[in-house]
């Protein structure tokens, strides 16, 4: 490493959250370096910033940079000359904003990139996973076998998320870029503060059913119930391990929280309250569930035990949440500060409800300031092949391909992958004049093959036929 770059990083690490930017690419953090490094050689010489920072054809002295050309996403910004102390204020006040990035407690859902051949066997593995930070890697190396159940957490984040939110305007798409977001879960947004609450609840719940099928070896199947069961009912099973999930899950989550550099206090205090909300709901999802035993199947006796709902059920709790969330304000009360209700700041906020601290755009049109996809249609045209349809995408989708490591490859229903569907139907959220926001919507056929005709035959299978039928569907404008 050259003497500029090491001096140049040294003053800008450490590095925020990118946002939406491909990885390794870090234009707005390369200005700074450019601006503040003292090793840049006038008229024209060698140029050590970091890599990245392009110099413009006259580079003046280093107490008086001129211009520099940042390269970011095809697009070009300039930096007009400034002087030494108003440059060197500049760059130290941009600094301290960017270091207090607000995703910090949501990088690790960055682990549902993980390679399924990679094995994590030794405490070295723990550097090469990916949006973890110090604290976390410390956690790692003392609890290796936990990691792949954590891995499949994040996954499950994703995954949830995605699906809890199809039939809104913000579909939770960005959580796909994880750990580099953009500014919808960057800042302390309404959105943020469900993924905040979902993480939490999500690797707590995972490793509680790990606990129940054996696959962590550090614990075992939940406590039986102090509580004596009604008549023909008596407990047994294997109950899942809310208590060993609780603890080592946030200790995991909370960890990047907890650090000295993450952020303001106020961000802190909002991503601690909502973690703690959605282990809150996890914890109210734990629900007796029962077997029968009988002769021929009389249930005479129930075998019962205590376990947690499916993961999907608790996101649907959160989204209620989401729904009416409150927003806050960080005001001092006494001799400390507190986070309380901008509208209502005569009561504290309440420990079952979601916070939030900024107010989110409509998600309309696209907008990446603020970190809206948009409802609009992404696809100009499609052709069809051999009965399969084949992408042909604006110039801007190529990213979303190259950051999902994802070629060109064929789709069976484009439109509903990459576009926003509407129901015409409906009446809620997901309806054609909320979807598009009054832009209307374009119908297009779609081809759904289906089982049918299926016959059981003795013993004991059962055949069936595939069926192709049409639909007919709406995508935004």
């Amino acid at each position: 490493m050259e003497r500029g770059e090491g001096a140049a990083r040294s003053r800008a690490e450490p590095w925020p959250c990118p946002r939406g930017h491909p990885r390794g690419a870090e234009p707005f953090v390369m200005l700074i370096r450019a601006d503040i490094t003292p090793h840049i050689k006038a008229d024209g010489a060698a140029y050590k910033a970091a890599p990245g920072a392009v110099p413009s054809e006259r580079t003046r002295s280093p107490r008086s940079l001129a211009r520099v050309e940042v390269i970011s996403f095809g697009k070009q910004e300039k930096v007009e000359k400034m002087k030494p102390s108003l440059q060197f204020f500049l760059a130290g006040f941009l600094l301290l904003i960017l270091q207090t990035g607000l995703c910090y407690g949501i990088k690790w859902i960055g682990l549902s990139k993980t390679p399924l051949a990679l094995t994590l066997n030794q405490t070295q593995h723990c550097k090469q996973l990916e949006g973890l930070v110090v604290s976390q890697v410390q956690l790692c190396r003392s609890n290796l076998e936990l990691m792949q159940t954590i891995i499949q957490a994040a996954r499950e984040v994703i995954k949830t998320c995605r699906k809890t939110f199809s039939d809104m305007r913000w579909n939770c798409s960005s959580i796909e870029l994880a750990p580099n977001y953009l500014l919808d879960l960057e800042r302390g947004t309404r959105e943020s503060a469900f993924v905040y609450a979902l993480s939490a609840a999500a690797i707590s719940h995972t490793i509680a059913r790990a606990c129940t099928t054996g696959d962590l070896p550090g614990c075992s199947c939940g406590p039986i119930p102090g509580e004596t069961p009604g008549p023909g009912y008596r407990w047994g099973g294997c109950a899942d391990n809310l208590n060993y999930g609780l603890i080592m899950g946030s200790k995991f989550s909370d960890a990047p929280m907890k650090m000295k550099k993450s952020g303001s206090q106020a961000n802190k205090l909002m991503h601690l309250h909502n973690s703690e909300v959605g282990r809150q709901v996890l914890k109210a999802s734990l629900e007796m569930k029962c077997k029968c035993h009988g002769v021929s199947g009389s249930c005479s006796i129930k075998t019962c035990w205590k376990g947690l709902q499916e993961l999907q059920d608790i996101a649907l709790d959160l989204k209620n949440k989401y729904l009416s969330a409150t927003k806050v304000v960080h005001r001092p009360m006494g001799t400390r500060k507190y986070l309380v209700p901008k509208d209502i700041d005569i009561r504290p906020v309440k420990e079952t409800e979601l916070i939030y601290l900024q107010s989110s755009p409509d998600f309309c049109m696209k907008n990446e300031k603020v970190g809206s996809h948009g409802t609009q249609d992404r696809l100009w045209g499609m052709g069809k092949v051999y009965g399969k349809a084949y992408l042909l995408l604006d110039p801007l989708f190529f990213f979303f391909l190259a950051n999902h490591r994802s070629g060109w490859r064929e789709r069976e229903n484009p439109w509903s992958q990459y576009s926003r569907q509407c129901n015409k139907t409906s009446n809620g959220s997901d309806s054609c004049d909320l979807m598009c926001c009054g832009r209307g919507y374009n119908p297009y056929m779609d081809k759904v093959v289906e089982r049918c005709h299926c016959k059981y035959h003795w013993c004991c299978y059962v055949t069936c036929k595939k069926c192709e039928r049409t639909v007919e569907r709406y995508v935004c404008k």
